[in-house]
């Protein structure tokens, strides 16, 4: 799988759970380990969790391979090793502790959105000159059979 694809699948299943504050780093140069480091934050133990299980689930789905997970049963802070990117999902308290950003963020990989596919455009209809209404003749209703009955009795 081409890196570029790994890398939108793991940001959009972040983006999917919420993940917030999310930053990738190209590392390539820094490691001979791995390519991308991406970060993001949760707000709870469960967050950090679902956003964690939500990238294997969908990388895995994409045929990718998910090497390894540590931290899971703390919940503070997980780790998703992807072989080629590493991923790191924690609070952020314990974020701006350990401060991951200084240490890979020389290089930090801005990603291109990619473009919505356009909405098929209706024509405009153009309006009609307003004709004068008619006066309709209203007709009495008709009387059924059970009020003639009604009537002669």
């Amino acid at each position: 799988m081409d890196i570029r694809k790994k890398q939108r699948a793991v940001v959009e299943a972040l983006e999917d759970v919420k993940g917030r504050d999310i930053q990738v780093f190209n590392v390539a140069r820094q490691t001979a380990y791995f390519e991308r480091v991406v970060i993001a934050s949760g707000d709870s133990n469960r967050q950090v969790n679902a956003l964690a299980t939500h990238v294997q689930e969908k990388l895995k789905t994409l045929g990718a391979k998910v090497v390894g997970v540590e931290g899971r049963r703390n919940g503070e802070w997980v780790l998703v090793d992807l072989g080629d990117i590493v991923v790191h999902v924690m609070h952020p308290a314990i974020r701006s502790h350990y401060n991951l950003e200084e240490l890979w963020g020389d290089n930090e990989v801005t990603m291109k959105k990619e473009p919505k596919p356009a909405k098929p455009v209706k024509p405009v209809k153009k309006k009609q000159a307003a004709r004068p209404k008619r006066a309709v003749a209203r007709k009495k209703p008709a009387r059924g059979k059970t009020a003639r009955r009604r009537s002669r009795k």
